[in-house]
């Protein structure tokens, strides 16, 4: 507890007096836009950096519990994607006045749901394309183009975005992985805060060892 204060993520506002930062799950109106707990965004709204998310595709955005989004990153969904086996790519089925039968979805690139695990760290500026797949732990560098899977505890950075490094030894993402400290109750992370915060990886995985 701080300031006499519960952390709360049914609340919107995550700093008193400051609304460039939210929370995004309680702003969520989208069926289709799943968010977990304590996930935040440095904006004042979420959902206008999600595009081309159409209802007639179905394809979710899903993210984990404690995400930090940083200003500008946008999440492109599959309704941007045009049918590129034809010899054009001109959407006529969408616009008014034109003659066309929808393809069929064999026929568009769909790629799928675009899930972000838990406790991702995203750039700012970053573009998240369709159907990617970020692991728990990851971190995205700003101005990346994300358009291939991100594995878990890893950082990646660029355009197109590739994986420069691990944050962490196998020993400790193994550690990691197991504990998902994101799902434990409020009084357990407070607990947790000081070796989640520690830059003594050794004392950490020692400690945390322990734990699962």
């Amino acid at each position: 507890m701080k300031n006499g204060k519960i952390p709360n993520p049914n609340t919107i506002h995550l700093i008193d007096g400051y609304d460039k930062e939210i929370y995004i799950k309680p702003t969520i109106k989208n069926r289709n836009i799943i968010v977990g707990d304590f996930t935040y965004i440095a904006d004042s709204e979420f959902e206008s950096h999600v595009t081309h998310h159409y209802e007639f595709n179905n394809d979710k955005l899903i993210i984990g519990k404690f995400c930090q989004i940083a200003s500008g990153v946008e999440f492109v969904m599959n309704g941007a994607n045009h049918q590129m086996n034809a010899v054009t790519t001109f959407p006529f089925y969408t616009l008014e006045g034109w003659v066309q039968v929808p393809p069929a979805s064999v026929n568009l690139p769909i790629k799928g749901d675009t899930i972000i695990g838990n406790d991702v760290w995203i750039g700012q500026n970053a573009t998240i394309m369709p159907g990617v797949h970020i692991g728990d732990g990851a971190i995205i560098g700003a101005n990346s183009v994300v358009a291939k899977d991100i594995p878990p505890y890893h950082i990646a950075v660029g355009n197109p975005c590739n994986v420069i490094k691990k944050r962490f030894d196998d020993e400790l993402i193994c550690i990691m992985e197991k504990l998902k400290w994101w799902d434990k109750s409020i009084e357990e992370i407070n607990n947790l805060i000081p070796i989640l915060t520690s830059s003594n990886l050794e004392k950490v995985k020692e400690e945390l060892s322990k734990l699962i």
